[in-house]
């Protein structure tokens, strides 16, 4: 038994299962809307299951796949597929595992879903290896976690509307730009592995620069995104809160100083997603 949950424990930490955080709200959000309320609890918690399930398939794919390079990481050496405390064969078995219990929420959800769920799991999947060939491994990422209010609206509403996208987008360079600042961090290693990222292609003030432009579009899309959705102003009070915590994070970072990365990374963003969510539950109870 003690076994067991130890692996339980090792696999949730390969996952950074905590960092479900920066999407489920989103995924929460765009559902809120879809249904102009809440939904029920079946589709809440199939939507629930079928966020963490892609999300963990889609970090345990890119931990074995970066296993080669996070083993000469200074950074990423007490990762447990390095140390050993996880095996191959173990991670496999819990990609295989997430994969089908993310295509089972997807059916319980309805039709559509379900038809798009081996697409969700490829495009998820993918982001592990762009960063080989190119410097908008960022971007790519981004969109993976930009299907969360997408997933949400469809979850409920099997047809595409402009305001999930338009929340889309702004996940999308949102994600984008915290990934950036992360990624400054490995700037020399991965510039010596050959990986392109934006911080190791074109040196790390451009890097910030374009993560700030990215959080500054990120916001205009919040806003576009409520005013298509038709939310009031405690929205949009909201998503003003929202630019000013992104606003912030970049404060703490500096070309030349970049020792409070994890705090703008998790603890900031991990607000962002939180905030938003809960401006738009007040927008349309008080609506």
């Amino acid at each position: 038994m003690f076994s067991i949950w130890r692996k339980t424990v090792l696999l949730a930490r390969m996952v950074k299962i905590e960092h479900s955080i920066f999407a489920l709200p989103f995924a929460y959000l765009g559902m809120l809307w879809a249904a102009d309320g809440w939904p029920g609890w079946k589709i809440f918690l199939a939507l629930t299951v079928a966020m963490v399930a892609v999300r963990s398939f889609a970090m345990a794919v890119n931990r074995l796949a970066d296993l080669p390079i996070d083993s000469k990481n200074p950074r990423t050496l007490t990762r447990p597929l390095v140390t050993g405390e996880l095996k191959v064969s173990e991670t496999l078995v819990f990609i295989a595992v997430s994969a089908l219990v993310f295509v089972g929420a997807c059916w319980q959800l309805n039709a559509l879903c379900l038809a798009l769920s081996p697409l969700a799991l490829v495009w998820s999947a993918l982001y592990s290896f762009t960063k080989r060939f190119t410097f908008l491994c960022h971007f790519f990422l981004g969109t993976v976690l930009g299907l969360a209010p997408l997933a949400g609206w469809l979850a409920v509403s099997p047809e595409i509307a402009l305001a999930p996208v338009l929340l889309g987008l702004g996940v999308t360079f949102w994600v984008a730009g915290f990934d950036i600042l992360y990624a400054c961090q490995d700037a020399e290693f991965d510039r010596a592995e050959g990986l392109h990222s934006l911080p190791a292609g074109k040196g790390v003030p451009i890097a910030l620069s374009l993560s700030t432009f990215s959080h500054v579009t990120t916001a205009l899309f919040f806003l576009l995104a409520g005013w298509s959705a038709g939310a009031g102003l405690v929205y949009a009070g909201f998503c003003l809160v929202v630019a000013v915590i992104l606003l912030f994070e970049h404060r703490l970072i500096s070309a030349d100083d970049l020792s409070r990365v994890n705090l703008a990374f998790f603890t900031l963003n991990g607000f962002v997603a939180v905030f938003l969510f809960a401006g738009a539950v007040i927008d349309t109870t008080l609506g």
